[in-house]
């Protein structure tokens, strides 16, 4: 699992480096895991203790949803008063994705 962790941190350091460096408008632990990604492509595999240990990590998964929720319950007076301003938002970003998820299942489908 050691093994694991640390591929996984050292992708996200890249991506944080990349980012400082490039001062680009993406965070750099998304950067991280689009690296990542290409290179599990491009290897064409992902190995067995990666695949477990990431399976592992997917259980801690709701901690993460738990600092937005606190977010949100100490700052519903400026949601309530912009209600019509973040419901337009959240419509809009899920049917971009939703457009976007298509086209690239589309676009993949394809390919042999």
């Amino acid at each position: 699992m050691l093994r694991s962790l640390t591929v996984l941190l050292l992708f996200q350091i890249v991506g944080e480096v990349l980012q400082a460096l490039l001062q680009l408008p993406v965070p750099g632990p998304v950067l991280g895991m689009l690296l990542l990604l290409v290179f599990l492509i491009a290897r064409g595999r992902v190995s067995a203790g990666l695949a477990d240990d990431s399976q592992h990590l997917l259980r801690y998964l709701p901690l993460v949803l738990i600092p937005p929720s606190v977010g949100i319950m100490d700052h519903w007076g400026v949601l309530a008063d912009n209600l019509w301003a973040v419901c337009a938002v959240i419509v809009l970003t899920t049917a971009g994705s939703l457009i976007l998820a298509a086209s690239l299942m589309r676009l993949l489908a394809t390919k042999p």
